[in-house]
């Protein structure tokens, strides 16, 4: 019996056939008739039931955390009538069925997502939004009515995944739930007294914005044209149309967790299709959903932590367009043809393109990479990879014309600027770093003596990359026998280098320039659970491993904090390297010397194979003897102790993943912020009912603008509250993220959002308003400006007692006086 540990690797660039297109492998043998078909139908009932828990914990989390039921139903009707039918539909009509329900449901997510975005521009194009709750309604009906698509209404020929498959899942999906419960925990709906981060107020106000006809304008700075990555918004405007909820409900809590259930089903289809077995989706989508770099105890962390993010939606939203986009690229580079789906990648390269700026570089450099590998193997030029490079490159051009802003245009060039937002560095030789952004290195770096720069910021490299293992160490797919002739393998891993050189060499002042990693994370994990596919040692071997590396992950004492010197931190982050790589080597020689007696264990119980009569025995060295050559027994050797150490790595960046969770919803509750710093219930309040009485086109202007709430010179124009709950566009509310004041970075020494209002007239006008109204002042507000609503907040400054007898009240809540200009 051939070990299969060490079962020889399939030819290069041919990898196991995907499980969709074999039999499931733990369908009992031997169980005949009635039996085996009662077996299967238990077997779905008890699927069934594990999607059905999954629903509910989703359910219960929205519960727990004060979503109104109403919202709830409204939603869940929305998103599974409404986005993952037609979607479904459309998916199978395009490429066929994978053969099981729920990859089919989630690619069919995936593809709604798209088809909305399509139905959501139609529509605020035309001034049609009170149409697009039916925007599916066609779609369905045209799989009803035509022949030949009712087909796509079931699976035709069924390939179901074994039930530890929909276990893995069902586990895998709970985790993200309680994820997403440990962000709205401490996230109360409004209208409470909260600080908000001031990027989820300004999402809702593109939320708000988008539900509006266009051309769309930026909320907070009435009168400028809106230029920024806003697909996600459009999602959740469409998703507040079509069921009524408020925005503020859709952003803080129903749009998350299907968002990220979808990344996480078209990802674990996808790693199964590249390493062709079922338990590599569960492990790939785990680790890039829940794993997060490695600490050991480290007191220094690395920058890129988790792919899915709350505070930033377009990351998280462009997960399963990517995903469904990268999938159909290594059909192409596989020599598969698309046929009808072709239809998919220019449509979903501009839906990535403007949903994340940074989406489409790493792949695209992935797949030009992958493109001359499948050209080296065929030796025939592959003319559907370069139509396919075109058009993502394409439609990467077109979305940056469509999309991009000014925060782009503070991306430069420069060699190592992550480290500038890491404290090692920022503690010691980046002390007295000016805000200017400009220069080819760090300014700590390139003003330190002699070489102390240079090993300064080649040492928190070399520190960021060992606690990035777990993403990173899938790169040996493409040296390995398994994959280093797989055009695949090379297109994920040349993305995963892409994205991380994207990060190291360029510098954006909020450190954007880590979304180019964010986007290849998932590629990273899938290629990690491909390497242990690849090595296919035995599963006591596997388990054992993780076991190991998460008991080290929880384990480990921490490291002491260090003084802020140069030295102490080299000394911090040496430490923490030294404890990984400790785990590596354990890892790999544990691997080795448990494949080791199992392999003989299992040569033991091999049945005996007498020659047949009239064979000639095999001699030593033939082909059927058995012997292989010591090359090939220490590659298989190297390819165990591999699959040793990548799943040590995931154990410990998925346990430290979980850990973080639990910490965050039962031991650490997130601290109260400052009392200067809250928005109250009242101010909350009175933004409602601007939201809920202002015309959807009124105008307000406020004396909001900064935070804390008081306004004072070069203060930070970020509040975006107003134009958030407020639902309406403001003359000038917060300026922090216009392109003008992005652009003027740096100037006079202050970062942009301490940068003073893009245009000095009209921000004094706003001001004499509340401070020293006067009629022919309010009459050009109304008249020149189009100003209907001022919102009038004494916390965010002085406002007049004649204001009230030149503009009449309408509402009032605490601090806050809504007045009317007739």
């Amino acid at each position: 019996m051939v070990d299969q540990a060490l079962a020889p690797d399939p030819p290069p660039g041919q990898g196991a056939a995907p499980q969709a297109d074999r039999p499931p492998t733990d369908r009992p043998p031997g169980v005949p008739g009635v039996g085996r078909r009662v077996v299967g139908v238990l077997r779905r009932v008890a699927a069934a039931g594990l999607w059905a828990a999954v629903l509910a914990g989703l359910v219960y989390a929205w519960w727990w955390t004060d979503t109104p039921t109403d919202d709830i139903r409204a939603y869940l009707v929305y998103w599974l009538a409404g986005l993952v039918l037609p979607g479904t539909l459309v998916h199978r009509a395009l490429r066929g069925s994978r053969g099981n329900l729920p990859e089919d449901l989630g690619y069919g997510a995936a593809v709604g997502l798209v088809l909305e975005l399509a139905a959501w521009a139609l529509a605020t194009a035309t001034g049609a939004q009170s149409a697009l709750r039916w925007w599916s309604v066609p779609v369905v009906l045209l799989f009803l009515v035509v022949p030949r698509l009712r087909r796509h209404w079931r699976v035709r020929e069924p390939r179901p995944l074994p039930l530890r498959w929909h276990l893995a899942m069902a586990v895998l999906l709970g985790l993200i739930i309680c994820w997403a419960a440990a962000q709205w925990e401490d996230l109360p709906l409004p209208p409470a007294d909260f600080a908000y981060y001031q990027d989820l107020m300004y999402h809702l106000g593109l939320v708000q914005e988008l539900t509006r006809s266009m051309p769309f304008e930026l909320p907070q700075v009435a009168g400028e044209t809106l230029r920024y990555h806003y697909l996600s918004d459009a999602h959740m405007a469409s998703a507040s149309l079509v069921t009524g909820s408020h925005p503020a409900t859709v952003l803080l809590r129903l749009w998350l967790v299907p968002v990220a259930a979808t990344a996480a089903v078209v990802t674990a289809g996808l790693a199964r299709d590249l390493a062709g077995r079922w338990w590599v989706g569960p492990v790939g989508a785990g680790a890039a959903y829940v794993g997060v770099p490695l600490t050991l105890g480290s007191p220094v962390s690395a920058g890129g932590g988790l792919a899915l993010s709350f505070a930033s939606p377009s990351q998280t939203y462009m997960l399963p367009l990517l995903m469904l986009l990268t999938g159909l690229c290594v059909d192409l580079v596989r020599g598969r043809g698309l046929g009808p789906a072709w239809v998919l990648p220019p449509v979903l390269a501009l839906a990535c393109t403007g949903a994340k700026s940074s989406a489409l570089p790493p792949l695209i450099a992935g797949l030009g990479l992958a493109g001359l590998v499948a050209w080296g193997r065929a030796r025939r030029f592959p003319w559907r990879v370069l139509l396919a490079l075109v058009t993502l490159m394409a439609a990467m051009a077109a979305g940056y014309r469509l999309f991009a802003g000014g925060g782009a245009g503070v991306l430069v060039l420069q060699f190592f600027g992550l480290v500038r937002h890491m404290d090692p560095y920022r503690e010691t030789l980046g002390v007295d770093d000016p805000i200017e952004i400009g220069g080819l290195l760090p300014p700590g770096v390139a003003a330190a003596d002699g070489s102390t720069g240079w090993h300064v910021a080649l040492g928190i490299l070399g520190f960021w990359l060992v606690l990035q293992l777990p993403r990173l160490a899938g790169l040996l797919v493409t040296v390995s026998r398994g994959g280093r002739g797989d055009p695949a393998a090379w297109l994920l891993g040349g993305a995963v280098v892409a994205g991380t050189t994207a990060c190291w060499t360029l510098f954006h002042p909020s450190a954007s320039q880590l979304y180019f990693f964010a986007a290849v994370m998932p590629f990273g994990a899938v290629l990690t659970g491909w390497l242990l596919a690849v090595a296919r040692p035995p599963w006591p071997v596997l388990l054992t491993a993780a076991a190991g590396g998460a008991a080290a992950q929880l384990l480990v004492p921490p490291l002491a904090e260090p003084a802020e010197t140069v030295p102490a931190w080299q000394s911090a982050m040496a430490d923490t390297a030294w404890r990984v790589l400790a785990l590596v080597g354990a890892a790999a020689l544990l691997a080795v010397l448990l494949t080791w007696p199992l392999r003989r264990l299992q040569r033991r119980s091999a049945p005996a194979h007498p020659v047949a009569a009239g064979s000639a025995p095999a001699g030593p060295g033939s082909a059927g003897s058995g012997a292989v050559r010591p090359a090939r027994v220490r590659g298989r050797w190297a390819a165990v102790a591999n699959a040793g150490v990548a799943a040590a790595l995931l154990g410990a960046s998925v346990a430290e993943g979980v850990d973080l969770t639990v910490q965050w919803i039962v031991d650490e509750p997130r601290p109260p912020a400052a009392a200067e710093r809250l928005v109250t219930a009242d101010e909350m309040r009175a933004a409602l009912w601007l939201d809920g009485h202002a015309g959807a086109d009124d105008l307000v202007a406020t004396n909001v603008h900064c935070q804390p709430v008081r306004t004072y010179e070069n203060c930070d124009a970020r509040a975006f509250w107003v134009t958030g709950l407020g639902g309406r566009r403001a003359l000038l509310e917060s300026w922090g993220y216009s392109d003008a004041v992005v652009a003027e970075h740096g100037r006079d020494g202050r970062s942009y959002p301490l940068q003073p209002a893009p245009d000095p007239e009209v921000y004094a006008l706003n001001q004499r308003v509340f401070t020293a109204p006067a009629a022919g002042d309010l009459a050009r507000l109304r008249h020149g400006y189009g100003v209907r609503w001022l919102f009038a907040d004494t916390r965010a400054g002085t406002v007049s007692p004649d204001l009230s007898r030149l503009a009449p009240i309408r509402f009032t809540a605490g601090p806050v006086t809504i007045h009317e200009l007739p």
